[in-house]
């Protein structure tokens, strides 16, 4: 797989993310935070091209941020990695906004990790996390309940969709994970919900990315792509490569703040006129949809 096609997939996860998390809650992290206001672009300034970008990065409703990462070990060079990560998001928007945001970290650990250390003291300054450990979630209880759900026909609470999305990573070692993967992969597939087909799917892609094997993260990829709206995405740019997929992403994080309704003067100054009316676009087509 080329480059190209890489970041072009993750910018058609970015979009479907974009459209179905906004209002939805982290109940099912197990934290009591401000529902999800927007999904922003998680590239960073000055990062060196054998690095992975961050997993999530949410503007939340009080308008403080979440970076959320996942991790399968407790090490310390994940949490200066987490530094580098808030300093490159406080930098970005900076300098977008003129002010110093206000940034949650969260770390949600899959099964493989039972404790680690809330607070990175650094002498001269101390990184606080909040934490997640997926450990102490009942995971075939969860798969059992929720595959009954489905098979009698029944829909799934906000929090049952979220829920679906970390089930892998409730699992200890890979191979347990990529088990629970395909099994996730089989209960999206009775969802009817096409819109909640397609924003589990992309979930699980950005939550088990680094945990599951390549060949099962093109299996969900294809999965997406036998959807409706995972077609036209397809359509639309994956043939077109990095640039056309670096456009996607503006386009939708201008389409995101002007649904929350920031002036057009203030976008202008951090995004291009074409950015603006690609997003105008995106509106269109929601309207027409």
């Amino acid at each position: 797989m080329t480059q190209g096609i890489a970041y072009q997939n993750k910018d058609i996860e970015f979009k479907i993310l974009s459209e179905a998390f906004p209002k939805r809650s982290f109940e099912a992290y197990g934290l009591k935070l401000p529902r999800v206001k927007a999904v922003l672009p998680t590239n960073l300034p000055s990062v060196s091209a054998n690095e992975l970008r961050m997993d999530n990065l949410f503007l939340l409703e009080d308008d403080t941020y979440a970076l959320v990462d996942y991790e399968s070990e407790n090490r310390t060079k994940n949490r200066i990695k987490y530094v580098n990560y808030i300093a490159r998001v406080v930098e970005r928007l900076y300098r977008e906004h003129g002010k110093v945001p206000s940034i949650r970290m969260i770390v949600v650990y899959t099964g493989d990790v039972e404790k680690a250390v809330s607070v990175f003291d650094m002498g001269c300054m101390a990184l606080t996390m909040e934490q997640v450990f997926l450990i102490h979630v009942p995971s075939e209880e969860l798969y059992q309940a929720i595959s009954d759900k489905l098979e009698h026909g029944k829909l799934l609470t906000e929090q049952e969709l979220m829920q679906l999305i970390l089930l892998p990573l409730t699992e200890k070692g890979r191979e347990g994970k990529q088990k629970r993967v395909r099994q996730v992969i089989q209960l999206a597939r009775q969802l009817e919900d096409e819109s909640e087909q397609k924003f589990v799917l992309a979930g699980l892609l950005v939550a088990s990315d680094k945990f599951i094997s390549r060949e099962d993260a093109e299996g969900i990829r294809r999965e997406i792509r036998m959807t409706k709206v995972g077609r036209l995405l397809v359509e639309e740019g994956i043939e077109k490569g990095m640039t056309e997929g670096k456009r996607v992403e503006r386009a939708v994080a201008v389409h995101n703040l002007l649904k929350l309704h920031i002036p057009e003067g203030q976008i202008l100054q951090m995004y291009s006129r074409d950015d603006l009316n690609a997003a105008r676009k995106l509106q269109k087509e929601e309207v027409l949809e």
